[in-house]
């Protein structure tokens, strides 16, 4: 059983939706993110980014940094740039990209499932990021970027989609990176109870995108028990069929003094190993494709240098364990810095020419995580290799607000 929540949630004015609703931050490069906010003084970057301009600035994620976020999203309510809505409520959003349409219902996703595993996380958690966005919440007492969170597959929540999407949207603006947004308001108090009593038959949640920003909701309640909004965390759900998953794909940018030859020599412990004669992506879970010195290489694992369980047959595990840590030597996946991660909604050109810079440096695509393996692997309780999957849909900061 699932329960979610209805919530009053604080949100863009319409005429000024478009110009408020930002990108998560850290998406921004440096130069990316002084242009919206020198151009944009409605974009709700503005809010992450209190000091923009100033020659003072706080510590990152200090209190006092967290402070000035607060004082500029009171400002930005107060200027009713944002409003709130005066009765809680569900969100039906829509995402149309390139590569897919994503359609979910924003809502108050309960903590206490995720403490009880009825929301099932598949990747490690980092305990010092946790702590920093508990410090945040402590300090902003605001949540404005959902988490993705994905359900097994509903009849009845799909009728209800449709029959809501077929009224015109509270929302409905286009943004530069070529994506579609539309946001519609279910506040018809029979549909509410229907998205809530179906909810109720699901057995499993599955965090798609988020989870540190999850644990940090419950690190946050733990502390706050009696803190009623504090019960829920602000979440898109999603089915987990129309969720789009890309792979994430490595650069490891110094390989020391092993030479191209030796490296394939060693890799065919492992691996059939076959020389290209141009970029082939791979075609299965058990094939990665390698790039070292203007040259690809199709690598398909050998069946026995496999273990039998699970979480060893994941592509992304093959990879970190095969290659990075047996043949590289290169442990602490989530923290080495000699790996960069390149997403694979990119052209596979950014990998190779970032390769081509550096003759020590090679790459590795991967093939691509099914949902089933995600749902497998949280079932179990395990985790997956870091940086295994890039999700869509993405979702963007400032749509709409919870306040705790």
């Amino acid at each position: 059983m699932a329960k979610i929540n209805p919530f009053k949630a604080v949100r863009p004015v319409r005429n000024k939706a478009h110009l408020i609703c930002s990108r998560p931050f850290y998406t921004y490069q440096k130069t990316q993110l002084k242009s919206k906010l020198e151009s944009n003084p409605y974009s709700f970057l503005h809010v992450i980014n209190p000091e923009f301009n100033q020659s003072n600035r706080c510590k990152p994620n200090s209190t006092e940094r967290f402070e000035l976020i607060k004082n500029k999203y009171q400002e930005f309510k107060k200027n009713k740039f944002l409003v709130k809505d005066k009765k809680p409520i569900f969100y039906l959003y829509r995402q149309t990209t390139n590569y897919g349409i994503f359609t979910g219902i924003i809502a108050g996703a309960c903590v206490k499932d995720y403490q009880e595993n009825k929301i099932k996380k598949h990747e490690n958690i980092i305990d010092k990021r946790k702590k920093v966005f508990k410090k945040y919440l402590d300090t902003c007492n605001f949540h404005a970027e959902p988490v993705l969170l994905a359900y097994q597959p509903s009849n009845k929540i799909n009728e209800i989609i449709l029959s809501e999407t077929s009224k015109r949207p509270e929302y409905e603006f286009t943004t530069t990176d070529k994506k579609s947004h539309e946001l519609w308001l279910i506040d018809g108090a029979k549909k509410i109870n229907e998205i809530v009593k179906e909810f109720e038959q699901l057995d499993n949640i599955y965090i798609a995108d988020g989870h540190h920003r999850i644990a940090s909701c419950s690190l946050f309640q733990k502390s706050n028990p009696k803190h009623e909004k504090g019960n829920y965390f602000l979440s898109l759900f999603i089915n987990q069929n129309d969720l789009k998953i890309f792979e994430f794909n490595r650069i490891v940018k110094d390989i020391g003094t092993l030479r191209k030859n030796d490296l394939i020599n060693n890799l065919k412990s492992y691996f059939k190993i076959k020389k290209l004669k141009k970029h082939e992506s791979p075609s299965s879970k058990r094939e990665v494709s390698l790039y070292i010195e203007n040259v690809w290489y199709l690598l398909e694992v050998k069946t026995k240098a496999l273990k039998k369980d699970l979480k060893s047959n994941l592509n992304s595990q093959i990879v970190s364990d095969l290659i990075l840590k047996r043949i590289l030597n290169i442990k602490n996946l989530s923290s080495n810095t000699n790996i960069e991660y390149i997403k694979g909604n990119q052209p596979i050109h950014i990998l190779s020419k970032r390769v081509d810079q550096n003759n020590k440096s090679i790459g590795i695509e991967l093939f691509p995580h099914k949902i089933e393996e995600i749902t497998s692997i949280a079932d179990i309780g395990e985790n997956m290799p870091p940086k295994s999957t890039w999700i869509e849909p993405k979702l963007r900061s400032g749509l709409t607000i919870y306040e705790y």
